[in-house]
């Protein structure tokens, strides 16, 4: 099937494209998704190029890497140049906290409950002098005013998820992004919990930095990440690593050039994972043809659906419904439920979700159906 570069394909076209809702309901989005048949075929294509021709394609290869450069910075709402393809989320905040010049007394506010792939890279600069501050989640939600109180005048980052991977709490990134302007502090995004899911736009909501990795909301191979890194604060983050492919016309191997790229590929090193890109490439297409409006409007209404049917059976829902602050994320206890066993019995009856810290976390995605959620709530009721 076709898929297009603007929003013409239809959620029910799009879930023709997953043969895993012919065995599952797959309902496990934040953790690992299945990837499609269009993903899949342009891997494969791509396994097969090298395999019958070795590299005489490599130009080809080039051409989708920046035509996928392209996809991305359209999904981001930033610049292709701004863009550079990593192996996942964690190298990307890494590569920020390890070139900044940190001073001694510095500190970085984030938030109690992250994913560790955005506390280690910073709890890493105590060797420097720096402190991590963690504000404490209340009831699901981490409070604007509670980040706003932790920044003082030694915080040189803002270190959060777009979504809380636990609670799925969605931050207010424009509105953040305001705070760190006002205070001249320096904005990571984690984003690998909503993009793909969320409408986001980094441009216009102050972040500086941002990394998610293809494998979950973005439907794409694992590898294969997204790494967004303003113009403005290229030269901020010095070369904590490079490569050969790090300087401008890096095919010409000699004489030695040592100049940085005057772009965000500068953090491509060396090899890219191309199989990989090419998979993320056609996952972002599909998302586009789509339209993040559509997927949008459809994860709300498969999670409202979700969150009616649990009030019904008494469930503890930790994640906010507020508007602005919901996502794609429910995670919900049973009272008295022996959790870790629900999620097993529901693997055996072909429901995917997690078990994560004492909570049962659903994460849908557009081409689900309404059938499904309702699957997972009468196997929850019935047991």
């Amino acid at each position: 099937m076709a898929v297009s570069r603007t929003p013409r394909l239809s959620w029910e076209d799009a879930r023709r494209l997953f043969p895993v809702t012919e065995r599952w309901a797959y309902l496990d989005h934040a953790c690992v998704s299945p990837i499609s048949l269009a993903v899949h075929q342009a891997m494969t294509a791509h396994l097969g190029d090298v395999l019958a021709d070795g590299d005489v394609n490599a130009s080809r290869w080039d051409r989708m890497v920046e035509g996928a450069r392209r996809d991305g910075a359209t999904l981001l709402g930033c610049r292709p140049e701004e863009v550079a393809f990593l192996k996942n989320t964690s190298e990307g905040i890494s590569l920020v906290a390890a070139g900044l010049d940190w001073r001694p007394g510095d500190n970085v506010v984030s938030a109690q409950g992250e994913f560790p792939a955005n506390i280690y890279p910073w709890m890493a600069r105590a060797r420097c002098g720096v402190e991590l501050r963690l504000v404490a989640e209340r009831d699901g939600r981490i409070p604007y005013r509670d980040v706003r109180d932790a920044i003082d005048g030694h915080t040189r980052v803002l270190a959060l998820s777009f979504v809380e991977f636990l609670s799925g709490f969605r931050h207010n990134v424009a509105r953040l992004g305001e705070l760190c302007r006002r205070r001249g502090v320096l904005f990571v995004l984690d984003a690998i919990q909503g993009l793909g899911a969320l409408s986001l736009n980094v441009s216009e909501a102050g972040v500086h930095f941002a990394s998610a990795d293809a494998h979950k909301w973005l439907l794409g191979p694992e590898g294969s990440a997204l790494f967004f890194c303003r113009r403005e604060c290229l030269e901020l983050l010095g070369a904590p690593m490079v490569g050969w492919r790090s300087v401008p016309k890096s095919s010409t191997y000699l004489p030695y050039h040592f100049t940085l790229r005057p772009d965000a590929a500068r953090f491509e090193l060396g090899t890219t994972n191309t199989v990989g890109i090419a998979g993320l490439a056609r996952a972002v297409t599909l998302l586009l043809a789509v339209g993040l409006p559509t997927i949008e409007r459809r994860i709300k209404l498969l999670t409202d659906r979700l969150c009616r049917g649990l009030a019904r059976l008494g469930a503890d829902v930790l994640s906010s419904r507020r508007a602005g602050e919901w996502s794609g994320i429910v995670s919900f206890r049973l009272p008295g439920a022996d959790l870790k066993a629900v999620a097993r019995r529901l693997r055996q009856e072909g429901i995917v979700l997690s078990y994560r810290l004492g909570w049962l976390r659903v994460s849908p995605h557009f081409y689900n159906s309404e059938a499904e959620v309702d699957r997972l709530l009468e196997a929850l009721r019935g047991g």
